[in-house]
């Protein structure tokens, strides 16, 4: 046991990093509405994800740069600005997702009544500026977000399992629904999206860089990243079957707008223990996506430009301030009007159809390498499954440009009918 928690290393950042307001609230969804259907989806998109995972702590291993520099040194600079700017806008709009579930998280513990716009702004402009300040203040930057993300990652572990017990006695009597045979696929593949996060996977390599594995670390990697992912897969269905058992087969499906609606709809079955128990997962879960995200975005932004890809140089930490800014002023702009955020997340689905195939194909081509492939063992399975995963990612791709579209026509229906 001693050994197995020494080798969980960069990838439980990763997994604390996926394991945010969108995981749950999705999770939370397809246990409603789907079942247990949802499972089975879980342990794929985990599977694919370990693949990935499992492929980039090899590519930070042994690569003698980081991936952005390589990428730049074999297919050219304007390559890996392209990943970078695109990591970073995706992160950058997507923040503000993490700011609201901040908010989403601490409202249902400080009481029943929603804060005030001025308290929302000062709550969040307190958080970034903590958080920037650490950024720039802390000596070992890396060793201090590890311990970080171990930490929420057991706070989200332990609320959410001591929540579903609660749930499961209370409901001891419960006759399990028997599934629906209308799937509802276009969940159902939402749910691998925020489980199978290829951004995620390809910043691993540059964590186990900060880490200091190199090749004779390759076990521990492969450890480290099956355990993470694991506890990810783990965390999720648990969120899934908590929603399950209390909503599923019941009258009136409640209605997710936000994190914060899944707390507060749990009150009236379960009384407001499962309500705080339930928020101080989100909370978790905001705050291990809040920081590491901003970071993936200001890391790889900075390399694809040649400005450095350590935590030690200034010029990550520049970006990841840019980032961490721009979330917050995007979520204020959510909190005052909820439609001004619309045309930012249309925005980052449109970047995701070029982006996650983009990132997978570059983790795909660079494990494929000879030169790389004759420092480590890249086992054919391996390759295999980070095949199917880039596959996956197109059709996640694929799924999101039909999305897109739609609300494009429906965005030009309306401004025709305004004028006509």
């Amino acid at each position: 046991m001693k050994r197995l928690l020494s080798a969980i290393g960069p990838a439980i950042i990763i997994a604390a990093v996926v394991l945010g307001p969108g995981s749950i609230l999705t999770s939370s969804k397809v246990g409603a509405s789907q079942g247990l259907a949802g499972i089975p989806t879980i342990c794929v998109a985990c599977i694919l994800m370990m693949g990935m995972v499992i492929l980039s702590t090899r590519l930070g291993a042994v690569c003698e740069h980081s991936l952005c520099t390589e990428i730049a040194l074999r297919l050219g600079r304007p390559a890996a600005v392209t990943i970078g700017i695109v990591f970073f806008l995706l992160v950058a709009i997507f923040q503000s997702s993490n700011n609201i579930a901040v908010i989403g998280g601490l409202e249902p513990l400080l009481g029943d009544e929603e804060l005030g716009l001025s308290s929302r702004i000062v709550l969040l402009a307190g958080f970034n500026l903590m958080l920037i300040t650490c950024l720039y203040l802390l000596r070992d930057l890396y060793s201090s977000i590890e311990r970080l993300m171990k930490v929420l990652i057991a706070v989200m572990g332990l609320a959410f399992i001591t929540n579903l017990a609660f749930v499961l006695w209370r409901n001891r009597g419960y006759e399990a629904v028997v599934p629906n045979s209308d799937i509802d696929w276009l969940a159902i593949t939402g749910m691998i999206g925020t489980t199978f996060s290829v951004g995620g996977a390809f910043y691993q390599a540059y964590l186990v860089r900060e880490k200091g594995w190199g090749i004779d670390d390759v076990r521990h990697g492969t450890i480290d990243s099956v355990v993470s992912i694991s506890i990810l897969g783990g965390i999720t269905c648990v969120v899934l079957l908590t929603s399950w058992r209390v909503f599923y087969g019941n009258p009136g499906q409640p209605v997710f707008g936000s994190v914060r609606d899944v707390a507060i709809i749990l009150e009236p079955s379960l009384g407001a223990q499962s309500r705080i128990l339930f928020a101080c997962g989100i909370l978790a879960g905001a705050m291990s996506s809040f920081l590491g995200n901003a970071l993936i975005g200001g890391t790889v932004l900075s390399d694809s430009l040649g400005k450095g890809a350590r935590l030690e140089d200034k010029w990550p930490l520049h970006f990841t301030t840019t980032a961490l800014l721009t979330g917050m002023a995007a979520a204020i702009a959510a909190l005052g009007e909820k439609e001004s955020i619309v045309p930012l997340i249309t925005f980052a689905q449109a970047l995701t159809v070029l982006g996650l195939p983009a990132i997978a194909a570059a983790l795909v081509y660079l494990g494929t390498r000879p030169d790389l492939r004759a420092r480590a063992h890249f086992p054919r399975w391996l390759l295999g499954l980070t095949t199917i995963g880039l596959i996956v990612s197109c059709g996640l791709a694929a799924l999101t440009t039909n999305l897109v579209w739609s609300k494009l026509t429906t965005v030009t229906e309306v401004s025709e009918a305004g004028l006509n």
